[in-house]
């Protein structure tokens, strides 16, 4: 599948502001599945840019820093990308978890993707008894990886009820799990809490969703929005693998990875300082357009 896509985000300042300085992660990385054929990134009206350190996590980071007095800032993104991406099939030959989770200590890799990155409370999804508990019903440690992987998430997406007003970007994985409501960020975190709280390394995936309109109906331009899933390490055979606990899902072709971390805090796709007075207004839009149609 070949997608455009295009994601701005616009603030608009009550008073001019003097000073920015971003972090922008919006340029999607280099994983397996996906590959891109074009990107340009677009600033109003205008600022110095250039490439950072990912700090933490998998992620293009480019630094902007804004000197002139502005009162809104626009930021579009935009992006070709071609997804191709298997469906992962679960199989009695599947590594169970135990094996995972021993793997995982054992391993040295050091790189950003290592599993030992993945295996540990993070600032924003802390070890949690209650969410542990009820995620484990599903994670029988003599259960084969995959199988448990797609359990959980189809756990998740049937008890839990999506909300937009439930929660905020900052509301902890235990208030969404106590009220059974939220958004992809809260499911995705929510399930985190139960394969770290089993040893398994697990990270935040930050991303795209192709959605489809209703029969019928056309697709809305920049009506799309990011979306969060979870990624599983499943040995060094299968490597990482992805699951929407939102849908109840794999991750595959109508998913596009734009950053990979611990959590949110990692990989948001905006962040940093804006030196000004008065309120603030932003506005973002999504739009990812398929140019091909996948095989039948």
């Amino acid at each position: 599948m070949l997608y455009a896509i295009r994601h701005v985000t616009r603030f608009d300042y009550a008073q001019p502001v003097g000073f920015a300085r971003c972090n922008l992660r919006l340029k999607p990385i280099l994983w397996s599945g996906q590959t891109i054929e074009d990107y340009s990134l677009k600033v109003e009206p205008g600022g110095r840019t250039y490439p950072a350190r990912a700090e933490a996590g998998l992620a293009n980071v480019v630094r902007l820093v804004v000197e002139s007095p502005a009162t809104s800032l626009t930021i579009e993104s935009i992006a070709r990308m071609r997804v191709e991406r298997l469906l992962p099939i679960p199989s009695p030959s599947d590594p169970d978890l135990a094996t995972i989770a021993a793997l995982a200590r054992v391993s040295r890799d050091i790189s950003p993707a290592s599993p030992a990155s993945y295996l540990f409370p993070s600032p924003l999804i802390p070890l949690d008894p209650h969410i542990a508990r009820w995620c484990a019903e599903e994670l029988d440690p003599k259960r084969g990886v995959l199988d448990a992987a797609i359990a959980l998430a189809t756990r998740i997406q049937r008890d839990f009820a999506f909300d937009a007003t439930a929660t905020l970007v900052d509301t902890p994985p235990r208030e969404a799990f106590e009220q059974r409501r939220g958004v992809c960020q809260d499911f995705a975190q929510i399930m985190i809490t139960g394969l770290r709280a089993m040893g398994l390394p697990a990270a935040y995936a930050s991303g795209y969703l192709r959605t489809l309109p209703p029969p019928g109906q056309p697709r809305l331009v920049g009506a799309d929005a990011t979306h969060a899933w979870v990624l599983l390490w499943c040995g060094p055979d299968l490597g990482w693998v992805g699951v929407d606990p939102t849908n109840g899902i794999w991750m595959a072709e109508d998913h596009v990875v734009i950053a990979i971390g611990r959590d949110y805090a990692d990989i948001a796709p905006i962040d940093g300082i804006v030196l000004g007075t008065g309120a603030q207004n932003m506005h973002v839009s999504v739009d990812v357009e398929p140019l091909t149609e996948p095989a039948a």
